[in-house]
């Protein structure tokens, strides 16, 4: 399951072009074109996202940001999409329409069924579920190594050339299992570090 509405709005042609059936790729336009709306009523621009942080860390705009979310749901194609508080009833690589918010998004995804998060981060974010584990990826190595006690798996080791992204992959995938059978606690999970669940509110959330 992947998600965040303004942070695939602007590559949705890429989204669709993955979708198993016709219907899929209509669902999609579909809750982006709600999403738009509702944006609208509240009188935000959607490009009010991206945030401080990323633009501090070197994200231009939403589009440029829209690319990254988007490669990070791989290739397989979509074959379901989620409205806000629905509930997941198959199997398949899901997109669940949620607003960009980590808090929103994660309780969302969570109430659709979500049993284990993989949250990937360049800037860095304390942000973890009590409801399942987080595994927080770090992006950079430069994050890892300050954040050695909160981020689980260094991915900036295959920028850096020191690792393949298949290594990467392997190992991710081996400590999904690892969390998921309980052999193993996220660094969140040790901490105890969770948010509060925060709900779809009525307030433009880009």
């Amino acid at each position: 399951m992947f998600s965040e509405v303004t942070e695939v709005r602007d590559g949705i042609d890429q989204l669709t072009a993955r979708a198993a059936t016709p219907e899929v790729a209509e669902a999609m336009i579909r809750e982006m074109d709600w999403y738009d709306r509702y944006l609208e009523r509240g009188r935000v621009d959607r490009s009010a996202n991206t945030t401080p942080g990323n633009k501090k860390g070197g994200l231009s705009n939403i589009v440029e940001k829209a690319m990254g979310s988007i490669i990070k749901s791989g290739s397989a194609p979509i074959t379901g999409v989620l409205s806000p508080g629905e509930k997941l009833r198959q199997k398949g690589l899901i997109y669940a329409a949620t607003p960009a918010s980590d808090f929103i998004c994660g309780t969302l995804q969570l109430a659709a069924g979500m049993n284990l998060h993989v949250f990937t981060t360049g800037r860095g974010t304390p942000y973890g579920l009590a409801e399942v584990p987080v595994i927080k990826v770090a992006t950079r190595s430069d994050l890892a190594r300050r954040w050695h006690d909160l981020m689980d798996v260094n991915a900036g080791r295959i920028a850096t050339g020191e690792a393949t992204i298949e290594d990467v992959g392997w190992e991710l995938f081996r400590l999904m299992i690892d969390v998921a059978s309980g052999r193993k606690k996220t660094w969140a999970e040790h901490h105890r570090l969770h948010n509060a669940l925060a709900l779809f509110n009525p307030a433009p959330v880009t």
